[in-house]
């Protein structure tokens, strides 16, 4: 199969040349056909997200039309991409699209979004009719691989971002988020990614509190979360088992004093405090207060310092599943090059088989015994199977090609050993 990986990511190019190449999900059918009509090109694929545009074809010897058809589709000049886009051929490809999937090449090492967009990218291409048999094969072994990887290694089980360590802190608080009631004070990204995880794992209760109610509105209803002003916070203090604070404040928003009667009302029940803001947002001093947990962005940062060190350690044993995968899949390929003259030998076989049965049947009919037609039957069939493969040893040991009988031995199943 001759299989071609192009694209550009995050590693090739910047975002401003990223976002031109990207593809529109209600364009995309329309994409793949236009792909498809492209001179050799036999089944296509492609991949669109924030950080990589990629096509997977099979058919184009050459990469460079695809590279232009790419540029054209989107209304941009050749050299645009001087230096960005990127091609794999053969197993380099499947190689590839492997690393892409097991999230080896990610901008977050060990994503698992990525497998998700890949395989949505594989179903939009068999919705259009622009995925093939190879391609699907391709896919099928891809996406193996990458559960593989999932399954052997702990890639995935260390958070690296600051959110997600954030959240990933409750549950070494609170054996059950489906009863926790998390106040979230900001309403920027860092605390949007934190809603979102936490809203994943299950938190019974969000509210996001901020300086403006109408920001915080906004994001609350993304969330089914309450919104309240920062002013309100000492009044929900009191139910709260989880804060994550995220703003631009120059001055703390919570003092010790505040956390205190929290607590006092809460009856020694833990409270986990994460502050992720710079300058703090919340007083140095809750640390001294019992019952309450109380981490910086400084402790989150070793925490996702070792947990990318424990990445990197997994994405070694990832390297050596694809490796591997990588072998039997060009074995698979190989054999695959015998299917044809497997075809063509039964195809033979089996009109030997029929030009014998119908001498067989005429003797039956003409009275010959039936011990006699199937002795005749045998016999026939038998010398017409091993004709041409008899003559062509007889003819590789006359001419002295030793290799030949060799190999002609093996394939018949013979011993070797009488080769010679």
């Amino acid at each position: 199969m001759n299989l071609l990986v192009l694209g550009i990511n995050h590693n090739s190019a910047p975002i401003a040349v990223r976002e031109r190449v990207a593809f529109v999900p209600e364009a995309m059918e329309a994409a793949l056909q236009q792909a498809l009509g492209l001179e050799g090109v036999e089944e296509v694929a492609i991949l669109s997200t924030c950080n990589r545009t990629e096509l997977y074809v099979v058919g184009a010897d050459d990469s460079a039309p695809v590279a232009a058809w790419l540029a054209d589709y989107h209304h941009m000049a050749a050299s645009d991409f001087d230096g960005s886009v990127y091609d794999h051929h053969g197993h380099r490809a499947i190689r590839h699209m492997m690393t892409v999937a097991a999230g080896l090449d990610s901008l977050v090492l060990g994503e698992p979004q990525i497998l998700g967009q890949m395989k949505s990218c594989y179903a939009v291409a068999k919705e259009a009719g622009s995925l093939g048999p190879n391609l699907e094969r391709a896919f099928q072994q891809v996406f193996a691989i990458a559960k593989k990887v999932r399954t052997d290694t702990a890639i995935g089980e260390n958070p690296v971002s600051v959110a997600y360590a954030a959240v990933s802190l409750t549950q070494h608080i609170f054996s059950d988020l489906t009863r926790c009631h998390a106040l979230l004070i900001g309403a920027g990204e860092t605390i949007e990614l934190v809603a979102r995880h936490l809203q994943e794992k299950g938190v019974h209760k969000l509210t996001i509190a901020n300086r403006t109610l109408s920001r915080a509105r906004e994001l609350a209803e993304r969330f089914g979360a309450d919104a309240i002003l920062l002013a309100d916070i000492p009044g929900q203090l009191r139910d709260t088992d989880i804060v994550v604070a995220s703003t631009a404040s120059q001055l703390p928003i919570l003092g010790k004093g505040t956390v205190e009667a929290a607590i006092r009302k809460r009856k020694h029940r833990p409270m986990l405090m994460v502050d992720i803001a710079v300058p703090r947002d919340i007083e140095p001093q809750v640390t001294e207060l019992s019952d309450v947990y109380l981490y910086t962005v400084d402790d989150l940062r070793e925490i996702v310092d070792e947990n990318r060190k424990a990445r990197a350690h997994e994405a070694l044993k990832a390297d050596e599943i694809i490796d591997a995968a990588i072998v039997d899949w060009e074995r698979q390929w190989r054999s695959l090059d015998a299917v044809d003259s497997v075809k063509d030998y039964r195809a033979q076989a089996e009109m030997l088989r029929q030009h014998e049965m119908e001498k067989a049947l005429r003797s039956l009919n003409n009275g010959v015994p039936a011990e006699q037609v199937l002795e005749q039957f045998a016999r026939g069939l038998t010398n017409k199977l091993i004709h041409n493969p008899s003559s062509r040893m007889r003819e590789a040991a006359a001419n002295g090609e030793t290799h030949t009988l060799k190999l002609a031995r093996q394939l018949l199943g013979l011993d070797d050993s009488k080769a010679d």
